[in-house]
């Protein structure tokens, strides 16, 4: 969390114009290293949230097995709408279901910018 204060405030310290996300974003599925850690379990839905008090991300490319329900999706929404209203600051949630796969099972990208890990249950 401090680190993520640090980087944040530091970019945000730079005296240029600053358009679009100007901060630390924490992006799953398109850093390879955070792919691992997702998949170790050491990153969790929770944590990548509390980020975003102190930064501007939300939960960017967060994989969820294909059969989460509309019910754990819309409090996943939730919280992070929670918490934007909270510190009046926009927030983003790109949620990646997975079709055909369950928690526990690997995803199987073969592009270049993404990056496979295992998925978890829904939190």
């Amino acid at each position: 969390m401090t680190a993520a204060l640090i980087i944040t405030t530091a970019v945000k310290a730079v005296p240029v114009k600053q358009i679009g996300y100007s901060g630390l974003m924490v992006p799953v599925l398109e850093d390879n290293l955070l792919a691992r850690r997702w998949a170790e379990g050491t990153i969790t839905t929770d944590a990548l949230l509390a980020y975003s008090a102190v930064c501007g991300t939300g939960l960017d490319t967060i994989p969820y097995p294909g059969d989460i329900g509309v019910n754990q999706l819309a409090r996943i929404f939730g919280d992070v709408a929670s918490l934007a209203w909270k510190w009046n600051k926009p927030l983003s949630a790109r949620l990646q279901p997975v079709a055909g796969k369950k928690s526990g099972d690997v995803t199987e990208y073969s592009g270049p910018f993404l990056f496979n890990t295992t998925l978890h249950e829904v939190p």
